[in-house]
């Protein structure tokens, strides 16, 4: 297979507001040394962590110039050595932490799993960090049981339709939250959660009608006014798990709420997660991935676009008008 010399790649060169220091530029292609891979991205699937990173706003914060771009996948086109594993042509998946947005990414052989033979790259591309945020945070830290009510918030962002759909697999009784009616509709033909709730007007209520008391477990990537109410509808001995802020407020809650209601806030850290226990992580990758190919997990692709389209990908995604995830495929 010939590999060229050169390669487009969007670079961030300075961190600045509205994707200003953002541009696709020709760069080399890397050549993979031992232990590594190159592969030729087919899909890279946009987060928000990406929009953060062009402004420095995230707490990882790569060398300038860099590539974003965390979950991908592609064929392998080159090894730095021999792989009894892996062979140049297969089809795999991978996650980087930066590097997708690109014609080609180098990648850790040890960080590559096959893509599931029922998934485009397209999908397999945008599964990998939103479902694996999801099994940490429903299986691991609010170790949800069959017929439990999980409350999932920002159910139509990628990590919480994540959520609704391993918490549908794991038989948990699922309420899909969103502030938008038209993504509920979308979630409740694609995925069947148990019930939707438009927060927009307030939740608590509808909450604790549906769950006859409150959710067992909430699952919140917004923080905020949402974080804030959701600690009055929950269950006694319920989880509230901390996933994110994308609201951009981060709340705060006097002890004394958890302490009588009974209830512990979580937090939630993936990656971190499977950094400090390895032989878990490696277990969790496992757990998603077999999901996956057994075909109970299936991710939404809410677009794919060209890698010249980027800033239109970026815009789809800050703007909330995404359902699952935007995927940039070069």
């Amino acid at each position: 297979m010939s590999i060229p010399k050169t390669m487009r790649a969007l670079q961030v060169a300075d961190l600045a507001p509205d994707f200003a220091g953002c541009a696709v530029r020709d760069v080399p292609v890397p050549e993979p040394g031992p232990g590594q891979a190159l592969l030729r991205v087919r899909a890279a699937a946009l987060g928000f962590p990406d929009l953060l990173m062009t402004e420095g706003k995230y707490q990882h914060r790569p060398e300038l110039p860099f590539t974003p771009g965390n979950d991908i996948a592609g064929e392998i086109v080159a090894l730095g050595d021999e792989s009894t594993e892996f062979a140049i042509g297969d089809a795999v998946v991978a996650t980087l932490g930066t590097g997708g947005f690109a014609d080609y990414a180098l990648c850790p052989v040890s960080a590559l799993r096959r893509k599931p033979e029922g998934m485009d790259f397209d999908a397999a591309a945008a599964f990998g960090v939103a479902y694996l945020t999801a099994y940490v945070s429903l299986v691991r830290r609010a170790e949800i049981q069959p017929g439990e009510w999980l409350l999932v918030h920002g159910a139509a962002g990628g990590v919480g339709l994540a959520a609704v759909d391993l918490g549908k697999a794991l038989s948990a009784k699922v309420i899909a939250a969103s502030a938008s009616d038209e993504k509920l509709a979308v979630i409740a033909e694609k995925y069947a959660p148990d019930a939707t709730i438009n927060v927009t007007d307030g939740f608590r209520e509808e909450v604790k009608a549906l769950t006859n008391g409150g959710a067992d477990v909430i699952y919140d990537p917004v923080g905020g006014d949402i974080f804030d109410e959701s600690t009055r509808c929950i269950a006694f001995g319920g989880r509230l798990l901390v996933v994110g802020f994308t609201s951009g407020r981060i709340a705060t809650v006097p002890t004394n709420i958890p302490l009588i209601k009974g209830f512990s806030v979580v937090g939630v850290r993936a990656g971190e997660y499977g950094r400090r226990y390895p032989e878990r992580g490696e277990e969790n990758f496992n757990a998603i991935w077999a999901l996956a190919q057994a075909g109970k997990v299936t991710p939404h692709v809410h677009a794919a676009l060209p890698l010249d389209d980027w800033r239109e990908a970026f815009e789809m995604m800050r703007n909330r008008e995404v359902v699952g995830r935007v995927v940039i495929a070069p």
